[in-house]
């Protein structure tokens, strides 16, 4: 029977995650850079599961503390979601610069 996580665990979960997406992210840039639009798309989905299952363990996360009544707010908590946040804006702007590649590729041609 596998282990239920701690809180200390799920927030470095969270954290983590958020760096796989923002790397995600960043590869997406460097393959369209490179004139590689199909890996830089599937870095760019890879990025967004990244953050769908961030989002997913966030919720429970907080639907648990909202359900025990508790409003204690961790120093790592707030880490937390700052990673979180840097990697949505993060893969935000990645999308974007893959357009601008893909456009300045398009007007070349």
């Amino acid at each position: 029977m596998a282990a239920i996580p701690t809180h200390l665990e799920i927030l470095m979960g969270l954290i983590i995650t958020g760096c796989n997406a923002k790397g995600a992210a960043f590869e997406a840039i460097k393959a369209a850079k490179k004139q590689n639009f199909v890996q830089a798309l599937q870095k760019l989905q890879e990025s967004d599961q990244f953050l769908s299952q961030a989002q997913q363990t966030q919720s429970q996360m907080l639907t648990e503390t909202v359900a025990k009544k508790q409003s204690t707010v961790t120093f790592l908590m707030i880490h937390a979601q700052d990673h979180l946040m840097n990697a949505r804006t993060f893969r935000d702007l990645a999308g974007e610069l893959v357009d601008v590649y893909q456009q300045l590729l398009d007007h070349s041609n």
